[in-house]
């Protein structure tokens, strides 16, 4: 464990300035499978991407320190004896667990991915943060990053992304290898209408950006 945790330390300091790489990724290597990244730059993703993302995933990014505590008691509290039927994970918790913990559900996981995140919103901007989930997100089999997706879906660099484009993207988030952006379903359509109209009625959630 002290030994994890010293590779974290290093790890998210290295980050700072690197392009990292996400376990999904390793695991992909390490089964000969091939991974599409491209690593870019924040604004080289159009800013309709980090909109349509936080506003479906963490519309509170900008407010909390990693942790929505709001929302995760919230989860809790509404809670089944087969435990909570949906997550609370922010944006930080998302990465957290993408780049130093192994793709589970048990519940050790995502108790580790409150300390990571709480650690990584501390050290890394918020700007960062957004460009480094971007970067490493999966949309798809081998498929890592907002370039990567808009190249292979849209046929088009991240920058020239839509809103439609982007809702899309986010939408796929969720079940990014069953559902796909550039011919989606009538439920991922209707998901993608649903947080464009949200995005309308709440407006900017990316001001720390």
């Amino acid at each position: 464990m002290l030994g994890w945790a010293a590779t974290v330390v290093v790890l998210s300091v290295l980050y700072l300035v690197v392009p990292p790489i996400s376990t999904l990724m390793i695991g992909d290597w390490i089964r000969g499978r091939a991974v599409q990244r491209i690593y870019v730059p924040l604004e080289q993703i159009s800013t309709q991407l980090p909109l349509a993302v936080l506003t479906s995933e963490d519309s509170r990014f900008c407010d909390h320190s990693g942790v929505d505590w709001g929302a995760l008691n919230d989860v809790i509290d509404a809670a089944g004896d087969d435990g909570p039927r949906r997550g609370a994970s922010t944006i930080p918790m998302q990465t957290a667990k993408n780049l130093f913990l192994l793709p589970s559900r048990s519940y050790l996981r995502k108790g580790m991915e409150l300390p990571l995140a709480l650690y990584l919103d501390a050290l890394w901007s918020k700007r960062r943060m957004m460009e480094i989930y971007l970067n490493i997100a999966e949309w798809g089999e081998g498929i890592y990053g907002a370039e990567a997706a808009a190249r292979y879906y849209f046929k088009k660099p991240a920058r020239n992304l839509t809103r439609r484009e982007a809702t899309l993207l986010a939408a796929a988030l969720p079940n990014p290898t069953r559902r796909n952006p550039a011919s989606p379903g009538r439920g991922h359509q209707a998901l993608a209408d649903r947080l464009s109209t949200r995005m309308n009625i709440e407006g900017p959630v990316d001001s720390c950006l």
